[in-house]
């Protein structure tokens, strides 16, 4: 189940609280003393810079499974942690990861270890918008993930989840899987928000996992059987077969979908109706070609649906859980509190230097 912990950070009190949070987050993902203590150790240093850079900030932290091929080095969920600011912004990123850099008069080490323990570490920030930092740890410390023995596909996915008015359990949920030249990305909305909702959205990502290699209308008409006995959900399945180019998509209810390619976005519409509630006569399947320029990104109405995807979204580089919380960041504001829970998920290429 979506367990998330969201740390809002503006005073000193709250950093403790995202230290605690990840020490939580640490030993849900089953991870051991040493890297439970990085993690909180990067916890709080994120939340310090939110201080001490941004006048504060949104911490959030939740427990993300790897897809299979990537399980070789035996840790199959990693923490993950994000801040997220409106501040002002760095003018230089690179610099800012350098131990030794410091624009308030601190040890300026913070971003720099923050870099060397986690498994993932990635940045964005623009001056006059605010910053975005991810980190990833898992379970060995100072170990990357073994390659594959098959070649992997060069793709990636990530994704930010916030669970409505702080809850403990975000309704949303979302999930990729692999299966040899398929990745499948899927994200659910739980009617409602709340437990309730976030055990139709998990049982979805269960039968997900079950079956990584069917097409994503058969996957929701599996899932029709599967929710009868939840709420039900919102539904969309993407599924990219990187051999052929070809990206297949369904989906049920209102979750929001759009392919960028190049420059260019186009949206890909789901059936309305609510996945485990009735069962849909038709389940159209959308075939488009996907290449190195393109992007997915679905969203849960959480979000604003006249969202902008700013700069970060066509960057070729940047981990796709941070499009994921750019977009997020960009589409809120203290004075547009979000409406129910909110999930974005990012499939994009990999870089040639970040393949799995």
């Amino acid at each position: 189940m979506p367990r998330v912990w969201e740390v809002p950070v503006h005073d000193s009190t709250r950093v403790r609280d995202a230290r605690v949070a990840a020490e939580a987050a640490a030993a849900r993902a089953g991870l051991d003393e040493s890297r439970a203590a990085g993690a909180a150790l990067v916890a709080t240093e994120l939340a310090t810079n939110l201080l001490k850079h941004a006048g504060g900030g949104l911490m959030l932290l939740d427990v993300m499974a790897r897809p299979a091929p990537d399980r070789a080095d035996g840790a199959a969920s990693l923490v993950q942690i994000m801040a997220i600011d409106h501040g002002p912004g760095m003018p230089d990123v690179a610099g800012a990861l350098r131990d030794g850099f410091s624009t308030t008069s601190s040890l300026g080490a913070g971003l720099g270890t923050c870099h060397r323990v986690a498994d993932d570490f990635d940045l964005h920030s623009t001056v006059g918008r605010g910053t975005v930092a991810l980190a990833r740890i898992g379970t060995r410390p100072g170990r990357r993930r073994a390659p594959a023995r098959s070649p992997a596909p060069a793709v990636r996915a990530g994704g930010v989840n916030i669970p409505f008015a702080g809850a403990e359990f975000s309704g949303d949920a979302w999930a990729w899987v692999r299966a040899g030249d398929l990745t499948t990305l899927m994200l659910a909305d739980g009617l409602g928000h709340g437990l309730a909702a976030a055990h139709a959205s998990s049982a979805a990502v269960e039968q997900l996992c079950r079956a990584p290699e069917l097409p994503p209308a058969q996957l929701l008409r599996r899932l029709e059987g599967a929710l009868r006995d939840t709420r039900g959900a919102a539904v969309a399945v993407a599924q990219l077969d990187t051999a052929a180019g070809r990206l297949l998509f369904s989906g049920i209810g209102n979750i929001g979908a759009r392919l960028r390619t190049g420059a260019n976005w186009q949206p890909m519409l789901s059936r309305p109706g609510i996945v485990g509630a009735h069962r849909a006569a038709h389940l159209p399947q959308h075939e488009v070609a996907w290449g190195d320029d393109c992007l997915l990104v679905l969203h849960s109405d959480g979000l604003p649906s006249r969202w902008s995807p700013g700069p970060a979204a066509h960057s070729p580089t940047l981990d796709p859980a941070v499009i994921a919380a750019v977009i997020v960041r960009d589409a809120s504001s203290p004075a547009r509190p979000v409406r129910d829970d909110t999930t974005v998920a990012v499939l994009s290429p990999s870089p040639p230097d970040h393949l799995p």
